[in-house]
Formats: structure tokens, sequence, C-alpha cells
């Protein structure tokens, strides 16, 4: 550490006056008794407690966030952040701000992000409602570490540390609680260095309830999760639906099937062709999304998408939805054809259909292509990838 200012404690703030300063007593005797030359910086969401004027009387510098919300807080104080390293946590004295010591020792031996881990660490009786410790944030803790191949266990820990210039660097945008999920889930796209510390969670010193509300930032937190990754939001889903559908439609073109009591038909026949459009529709979807977010900046350049935009081209990808509807229109005139050798009559729909279903979904499928071909070029024009 060689900055003026090495270290900056963070903290949001919106009503904590009955902790407030109990927090920052604690930070400041960290400092003092480390020798850091440091800062605690609150970022004041709109406070009308009294919680501004305690800081501002306790030495900390203070900053107004005037959009409201967990994340907005953050990221402006983080902005304004005049330390190399930042420590974050919550003003509600749920985390030990004069135990610092392992978050500095790990920014100082190379690492970008470190967490805090209140399940290694030990969660007090009353720290965490019963939702959240055995269900919520173990289930979207588990859901991160598939989706993104992490092994970060503990998402949400509200105790956190990190080099200033990284973070800042991934642009991070949201506004609410899903914020400490985003900063973890681009640390990790980014390859940034990543570590976690046991972190001991007490219950908060407020009389009121606190501002998270269980359902709803839990689906903030999956939803978020879901839309930074394509492959298990629309690929593998898209995957499984095209499979299913062609199975389905390849053992029961032949003849009916009976499973137990059941008769499946035609009608059956109708439901794989839709599984098998909507799983295509799905399966675009993931390169879409993954296009557009690199283009946004929401992720970081990836080079199996580069590789993509050398294989699938405009051209080809109207050649090959043009050969596919060509196929499909060819089926549909074969059905035609039967029903006019019938004098435009009553037809056996259990044979007719078995040559019409699959001739509708290949035409259905042929212009999915074509359109998505062109979607996929214009994307392709925005990141420079499309001659």
């Amino acid at each position: 550490m060689n900055q003026e200012i090495d270290l900056t404690i963070l903290m949001p703030c919106l009503n904590e006056a009955e902790t407030l300063g109990v927090c920052i007593r604690k930070a400041q005797q960290y400092l003092g008794k480390h020798q850091i030359a440091g800062e605690i910086l609150i970022a004041d969401n709109g406070s009308i407690d009294g919680s501004r004027e305690i800081a501002l009387l306790m030495g900390a510098r203070v900053i107004p966030v005037a959009i409201r919300g967990y994340g907005a807080a953050l990221r402006e104080g983080i902005q304004a952040a005049f330390g190399k390293y930042i420590i974050m946590g919550d003003a509600d004295d749920s985390y030990d701000f004069e135990n610092l010591d392992v978050f500095v020792e790990k920014l100082d031996a190379g690492y970008d992000l470190v967490m805090g881990n209140r399940f290694k660490g030990g969660i007090k009786p009353g720290a965490m409602p019963f939702l959240h410790k055995y269900l919520g944030n173990p289930v979207l803790s588990s859901i991160g570490k598939l989706f993104f191949q992490s092994d970060v266990g503990d998402f949400h820990c509200g105790l956190r540390g990190f080099k200033r210039d990284p973070i800042v660097d991934m642009k991070l945008q949201t506004l609410g609680m899903e914020f400490a999920s985003e900063m973890v889930i681009k640390a990790i796209l980014n390859s940034l260095k990543i570590t976690e510390v046991p972190t001991i969670l007490s219950p908060d010193g407020r009389s009121r309830p606190p501002h998270l509300r269980t359902w709803q930032d839990g689906w903030r937190h999956l939803r978020f999760m879901l839309l930074f990754s394509p492959r298990w939001l629309f690929l593998y889903p898209g995957i499984f639906l095209i499979l299913l559908g062609l199975t389905m439609m390849i053992w029961l073109l032949p003849e009916a099937r009976q499973v137990g009591k059941m008769t499946l038909d035609i009608h059956t026949i109708m439901f794989a062709a839709a599984f098998i459009l909507v799983g295509f529709q799905s399966f675009t979807f993931a390169f879409f999304t993954k296009a557009y977010a690199i283009n946004e900046g929401l992720l970081p350049h990836d080079p199996k998408i580069n590789r993509l935009f050398q294989y699938v081209n405009l051209e080809r990808g109207l050649i090959t939805g043009s050969l596919i509807a060509l196929l499909g229109a060819v089926g549909s005139m074969s059905a035609f054809f039967i029903w006019k050798e019938q004098s435009f009559g009553a037809l056996d729909v259990r044979h007719t259909f078995r040559l019409l279903i699959p001739s509708v979904t290949l035409s259905v499928l042929g212009w999915q292509i074509i359109l998505s071909s062109f979607f996929l070029s214009i994307l392709g024009l925005r990141s420079g990838k499309v001659t």
C-alpha cells in the first residue's frame, strides 16, 4: 500500500442512526490499531433520521446518493472512494469492522475480490431468518456456482473487500440488492482473482425490520443470474426441447404407439413439432442475448462468439434456411396432391398429418433460420464481426 489513502471502508446507509455510530467507531479503531491510512465513507441513500449528521460528527466522509437502492448506494460509493482497496459492509452492526485483517491480507496477496463467507465463519442465533439461511442463500449460491463455474459459496455476503480499479472497470449497473450478485458474477466472467474468508454474522442492532424483502429480492437475484447466463436460460432448455421433439416425432411418424392405456398419435406429433420450434427459438435466443450483452458491455468479449461469426454468417444462414423451407414446401405440396387425388374430399388425417406436420415444421424452421440470420447479422455489424 503506497497511495495517500490505502483503504476505504464503505457503508451504504438508509436511516441507520441506531447502529451507524457503532460501525464507524469500530472501523476507526481498526484503522488506528493497524496504522492504516484510510477513510470511512458513508454512501447515504436519503436518510431522514440523522444518520448523515452522526457520520459527519464522527469524522466520516459522507456522499449523498439520490437514486434509491442498495446497489445504487454502493456503486456511487465505489466511484467516490479514494482508497486503493475497498472493504464494504452493512451499517447495521451485523459485521465486525474491527476485524478486517484477513481481507486486507488477501488483497495484499494479489486477490482482486475477497468474499466473506458467513456459512464458514458462523451465523449467530437470530442473525439470519430461517428461509434465508436454509433456502434462499444456499440455493442461490448453488445456482451461481453451477451457472458460472465458481467456487464462491456465499454469493450474497454483505462484507467483502476488493481492489477499487478492477471493480470500477466492470461498470456495475444494478441498483437493488442484486448488486451483490452482479459484482461476483462479473468478477468471475472478467477472470478476476477471487477468494473467500470466514465471516461471522451477528444479529443486527436495529429495532426496525431490515430493508431486505425475502421473495422480491430473492427473485431479483435469480433473475439476474439467469439473464447473465444465456446457456441456462435459453441454450440448454432449447437443446432439450429440440431433442425431445425430434425423438417424439421420429418415434410416432411410422405409426401410432401404445403406452399403457394411452394411444399416442398425430396429436402428440403436433406437440413434438411445437417442442422443436420453441426449442430452436430458445436456442437462437442464447446467441442473440450473448452477442447483445457483449455489444452493450454487460459481458466481456467471448472468443466463442467471434468464432461463431466466422462460420455462421448471413449468406450461409439464408442458404440453409431456404433449403429447409423448400424441403418443407415440397412435403406440403405432396400432401396437397394427395388431397387432389381424393377430389379435395375427406382424408384420413392420421395418414396425411404424418406428412403435413413435419412439412409445416420444416417450413417454419427454415423461416426462423432466415430471420435469425438477419438479426444475428445486425448484432454482428455492431461488434464489427460481420463483413
